[in-house]
């Protein structure tokens, strides 16, 4: 059994090093092709490895051939250095829970993120709770501590207090993280610094000394301003102000109007308060001179159809079909609901993009369009002020009639 056993470790290390050997380029188009065969590779291991410490060797030793991989492969997509972060870490960690050792295994993570110049191998240090007691982890934290005070270079020094920073998190130890983050960047934190603190000290329960934190950014900055409003609305929660906690969510509600930020307010101020202020954000709304495609979405999210088809129709001038993102869904939407002047609207700013922009790869996006609009204009009974249907695509043909390409495909 022990021979076996040495036999499958001999060959899977065989194929590490036939890994590490190899010079081949990986294209982006193959980079899923090579993903397969690694995770095939981890499969190997896990199938064929029994022993706990065994195991964790051999995954440990996958990793050190991230360098060999990442040098000769374009992995734009990410398929590779998912396998890395994920597949890899989730293998190491089945194992680790297993390992009896605890002090080699803290040694074997210390050595293995020696080298991490694809930030790949960090991820084993970020699960290191889930396999080690408090013991072997403040021995890591010293170690990495030690490492970064030995270090000239500025970058990897702040790796090291990185994985301090992240052992302090787990161990819920938010005097650590701070410390720590003080003496990566300075004594004077900037709003990201103010930011991760106090979040890591709302996370140990210390909800005063994170608003205390929050409390030092200046008034007005915008900077990470969404993180900061899910910090004080978690922060006032558990503090029971529910009056600041509404505050809040009123403001980041009226950042960028959503249907889960209006359910999200509704549901501190109470439910009693919902059709007060819905009808009171629609108003605000359609006074409003200039378009948000954003305020036009959460009308349509909230099925106050007929406010978002004044509010669109009020500025079919301000639409830009370059939002596609916006536009495409909203003008799907007016027409499943028999809404033709407001879908035809959508549908003639988009159209109006693709042949401005002259793509011909999105021409059949608007030969779609156009065969929409041409149904639409048979159920539109008034036009109001807004041009017919049969007005629109004279002026269509005038101004792009030498795209011989779309108007080829339109008339088929």
């Amino acid at each position: 059994m022990k021979n076996k056993q040495m036999t499958v470790e001999h060959d899977l290390k065989s194929r590490f090093a036939a890994l590490k050997r190899s010079r081949r380029f990986v294209r982006w188009g193959e980079s899923a092709v090579l993903a397969r065969e690694l995770r095939e590779l981890l499969q190997q291991i896990e199938n064929q490895v029994e022993d706990a410490k065994s195991g964790c060797t051999l995954v440990a030793d996958f990793y050190t051939s991230d360098r060999s991989i990442f040098d000769r492969c374009d992995d734009s997509s990410g398929h590779v250095g998912d396998i890395y972060r994920y597949d890899a870490c989730e293998l190491f960690v089945s194992y680790a829970k297993r390992c009896a050792d605890k002090s080699w295994l803290a040694k074997l993570i210390l050595k293995t993120s020696l080298k991490d110049d694809y930030g790949v191998r960090d991820v084993l240090v970020k699960s290191a709770v889930d396999f080690l007691p408090e013991a072997q982890l403040r021995w890591l934290i010293d170690q990495c501590q030690q490492l970064a005070e030995e270090e000239k270079e500025e970058f990897q020094r702040r790796h090291w207090f990185y994985q301090v920073e992240s052992l302090a998190r787990q161990l819920k130890d938010a005097p650590l993280f701070e410390q720590t983050r003080h003496a990566a960047w300075g004594d004077d934190p900037g709003i990201a610094a103010c930011v991760d603190i106090a979040r890591v000290y709302l996370e140990c329960g210390e909800e005063q000394t994170a608003l205390d934190w929050l409390e030092r950014i200046p008034a007005g900055e915008s900077f990470h301003q969404q993180e900061r409003d899910e910090l004080l609305l978690a922060i006032y929660g558990r503090q029971g102000d529910k009056q600041r906690q509404a505050e809040v969510a009123r403001r980041s509600f009226h950042r960028q109007r959503s249907r889960s930020g209006f359910e999200r307010w509704i549901s501190i101020v109470g439910d009693d308060q919902r059709t007060d202020l819905l009808n009171q954000e629609v108003r605000i709304i359609l006074d409003a001179p200039r378009l948000s495609l954003t305020d036009a979405a959460f009308l349509a999210a909230m099925e106050q159809w007929d406010a978002a088809e004044s509010y669109l129709q009020a500025r079919a001038e301000q639409l830009d079909g370059d939002h596609y993102q916006f536009l495409l869904p909203l003008a799907e939407t007016f027409e499943s609901l028999a809404r033709p002047l407001t879908a035809s609207l959508l549908y003639r700013a988009l159209l109006d993009s693709i042949l401005r922009r002259a793509r011909t790869t999105t021409y059949g996006h608007g030969v779609r369009y156009l065969h929409k609009l041409d149904l639409l204009a048979q159920t539109v009974n008034d036009w109001r002020d807004i041009e017919p249907h049969t007005v629109y695509v004279e002026q269509l043909r005038r101004q792009h009639g030498r795209k011989t390409s779309f108007w080829s495909r339109y008339e088929r």
